[in-house]
């Protein structure tokens, strides 16, 4: 086996494209992530792959200081996989500050990973992925209406951002990250708004779009404004509005959350694989 590092993303995709496009779906964070490599979004990413006589038998993917993302290609070979990808990481001094990925594989590699450098493993969020070809359009829905956010919701998102990673146990970002990232999204006509009676009380962000699909993140409702149907009704609109442009939409839900998992199987999201999110420390 070899370990193929590739500093052109370009070149990267063309190796790997046809194993993640037959799952795009399940694969849509990497597919996602990869896309913005190719635009520059990122500095320093890691891309990799796994081969044998000409065949890709893992790929892997990692934008610092976010976690490692792999996929197995050969899964009759999963652990001999992970075993090489670990020693091959180590030998290079590749850092991995964690690893999120397909269940099975991520929990081997963080064994693997733990036995190997010594340290601790920590499990930061059980996943579920789930896809959406078709909206349940008989549910019934809350008062108002929902728009793309402006300049004047900057403030506002701001503070939602923040507090959805406090939410969602998520590293807090800096302040003037949050500005910058919050003012992109906006003018990318990224956020999606629900507003009732002229106050904003729930939003979702538009995230990852591919050629096929598109990713639903950053769904988040006030505790004042919770419990009134806000947060479903906005998915449901906003992905709705999605699907004009692609043929289905992802998102991942905290699998520990059974309330934001039973409102995205009644908006018509069905689950399609079990993912996890595993920090490392020393």
């Amino acid at each position: 086996m070899e370990f193929v590092q590739y500093e052109r993303a370009e070149k990267f995709f063309d190796s790997v494209e046809t194993e993640i496009i037959e799952q795009e779906d399940v694969f849509s964070l990497f597919l996602g992530v990869l896309g913005a490599i190719k635009q520059g979004k990122y500095e320093n990413p890691f891309m990799a792959t796994v081969e044998e006589q000409g065949n890709v038998l893992a790929i892997m993917q990692m934008t610092p200081p976010h976690p490692l993302n792999v996929i197995i290609v050969d899964e009759s070979r999963t652990d001999e996989l992970i075993k090489f990808i670990v020693r091959q990481l180590i030998k290079h001094r590749i850092d991995i500050p964690g690893i999120v990925s397909i269940k099975l594989w991520a929990t081997a590699f963080a064994d693997q990973w733990e036995k190997a450098k010594g340290g601790k493993q920590r499990l930061l969020m059980k996943q579920g992925i789930y896809r959406l070809d078709e909206i349940n359009d008989t549910l019934e829905t809350s008062q108002g209406h929902w728009r793309f956010a402006r300049n004047e919701d900057c403030p506002l998102i701001e503070k939602w951002f923040s507090l959805f990673e406090e939410d969602t146990h998520l590293p807090k970002s800096p302040p003037e990250v949050v500005k910058e990232r919050v003012a992109s999204f906006i003018a990318g006509k990224e956020i999606f708004l629900w507003e009732n009676e002229g106050k904003v009380v729930s939003m979702m962000k538009k995230a990852r779009p591919t050629k096929n699909s598109v990713t639903v993140s950053l769904v988040f409702t006030p505790k004042e404004e919770r419990k009134k149907g806000y947060a479903r009704t906005m998915v449901m609109h906003g992905s709705e509005e999605l699907l004009k442009d692609y043929q289905f939409c992802v998102l991942y839900t905290d699998m520990l959350n059974p309330t934001s998992n039973k409102i995205y199987q009644e908006i018509g999201y069905k689950q399609i694989a079990d993912s996890v999110h595993i920090g490392f420390v020393d």
